[in-house]
């Protein structure tokens, strides 16, 4: 199997133009296959440069709200010149999904916009947090009501988070099939200090990621992408980029 990273992870490592394509040649080295770019200076010329030169796909980014709603046109085409025709949206505002009714109208502006990818042959994908598992008064949580409200939205599902917000991993990759062309692989590991909840590197943790995997697999998910936020944080970064990817090409 291939698998990808979101540059999230090594954002410290993707500043400048050089440092970016530095970045991604060592990337795929280590044995990744595509890219999702997010964490950097979103530059459409850069993006394509180094796509072209490493021969490594941008498969999903993630950009502002603001320009999906209001900027689409010009985002499509963007995304258009170097090759991505998914085009992510990292998390609403906190403040919209804890506003019932806020969040209902966001939800319905993305699905909108969405609907608007659609119809010209891109796909819009929201990446969930734990925030998304909280329940409206219908009881529903905001994830389920954006499933069931807004079809034109795809999701990239994210393996911690929904470990983190109390919910099935193994479920809401079932309820979001065949829309769920990207997701995240992020582990969930309890520390020994303090016993709290930390992201740590694929396969460190305790996920089980030999269900996980091929449920996201039978799901539709073609682009499985490390991710993991806090790999910038230790002095050994790149250790733990390459210990999730060494971990997935010994197990799938």
């Amino acid at each position: 199997m291939e698998f990808g990273i979101n540059l999230y992870t090594v954002r410290t490592k993707i500043k400048t133009p050089e440092d970016f394509l530095a970045t991604a040649f060592k990337l795929k080295d280590m044995g990744y296959s595509f890219l999702q770019f997010s964490g950097g200076v979103y530059n459409p010329e850069v993006i394509k440069s180094v796509s072209d030169k490493t021969n490594m796909p941008i498969v999903l980014t993630h950009v502002p709200m603001q320009r999906i709603l209001n900027d689409t046109d010009a985002l499509m085409k963007e995304h258009e010149s170097f090759g991505c025709r998914n085009i992510g949206l990292g998390a609403m505002p906190g403040e919209s999904v804890s506003d019932d009714e806020r969040v209902v109208k966001d939800i319905a502006e993305l699905n909108t916009a969405a609907k608007h990818m659609a119809d010209n042959g891109f796909k819009f994908f929201y990446h969930h947090h734990h925030m998304e598992m909280r329940k409206m008064p219908n009881g529903q949580t905001v994830l389920e009501y954006m499933i069931e409200n807004a079809p034109y939205i795809n999701f990239t599902v994210d393996t911690f988070w929904l470990q983190y917000g109390g919910v099935s991993v193994l479920e809401y990759v079932n309820k979001l099939k065949g829309r769920i062309e990207c997701a995240h692989l992020k582990d969930y590991k309890v520390m020994q200090n303090d016993f709290s909840c930390k992201i740590a590197a694929v396969g460190e943790g305790n996920i089980n990621f030999a269900d996980v995997v091929p449920a996201l697999c039978n799901a539709g998910a073609e682009y499985l992408l490390v991710e993991q936020d806090n790999a910038c944080e230790f002095d050994n970064m790149w250790e733990q980029v390459n210990s999730s990817i060494t971990y997935l090409k010994n197990n799938f």
